[in-house]
């Protein structure tokens, strides 16, 4: 499952996340990499523990709180404190898979990867290269989106950053713990709660068979959340 979730953030929040990064102070990107990731990546990022991320963490938490789609498509239990980082010319992440389990230094606070989360927070044209690539059961997927928008895919996935080539991409990223562990339990989850949402539109949220499918929804929920 990998999906776009377009104007995470508006005009305002994302001047806001900028103007805290741009007044930050950046570092060898390593300092969050497990041994697999250290061997592939080459970037700056902002240090997790420093004012500027955690100010920047929060306006971006605070729109995924709000974002109906977001909690739809990931049914969210815990959320790693967004991290943000920068990619010049010549940086790239290789091909890797997310740790299993991401423990924040300062607090101890952990979470099970289920989904991973990029933001992306630079206009694509002001550079080249850059592209996410994730490898899904549909294939290869490459993602590059509008500054503000953001996509989620399933930590388990082979995925890479490609090398930039001109200009500098700038990003928020970030893993949840979700409460339906099972990618494909809650890829249905999601899809039968889209369906849900167009046929009550069509025939309102009162009709007998919309409450009959959306007590089907919940009690799958039941059966498969952690929570």
């Amino acid at each position: 499952m990998l999906i776009a979730i377009p104007d995470l953030l508006d005009a305002g929040q994302l001047a806001a996340v900028r103007a805290q990064m741009d007044a930050g102070e950046w570092v060898d990107g390593n300092i969050t990499s497990g041994h697999q990731s250290a061997l592939a990546k080459k970037n700056m990022q902002l240090p997790e523990d420093s004012a500027a991320a955690k100010e920047a963490g929060r306006i971006v938490l605070s729109a995924l709180g709000s974002n109906p789609l977001f909690i739809a498509a990931a049914l969210p239990l815990k959320i790693f404190p967004p991290l943000f980082n920068s990619y010049g010319e010549g940086h790239s992440f290789g091909v890797h898979v997310d740790n299993a389990v991401r423990i924040q230094a300062s607090t101890g606070f952990r979470v099970r990867s289920d989904l991973s989360i990029t933001v992306f927070l630079e206009d694509p044209a002001s550079y080249d290269g850059g592209e996410l690539t994730v490898e899904t059961h549909f294939g290869v997927q490459q993602v590059k989106l509008p500054a503000g928008h953001a996509v989620l895919y399933p930590s388990s996935s082979l995925h890479r950053v490609q090398p930039i080539t001109r200009g500098r991409r700038v990003a928020s990223f970030f893993w949840l713990q979700s409460m339906v562990r099972d990618d494909a339990a809650r890829q249905m989850l999601f899809d039968l709660d889209g369906s849900i949402q167009r046929l009550a539109a069509e025939l309102g949220h009162g009709n007998a068979e919309i409450i009959r499918l959306t007590g089907v929804y919940h009690n799958l929920l039941r059966r498969w959340a952690d929570a």
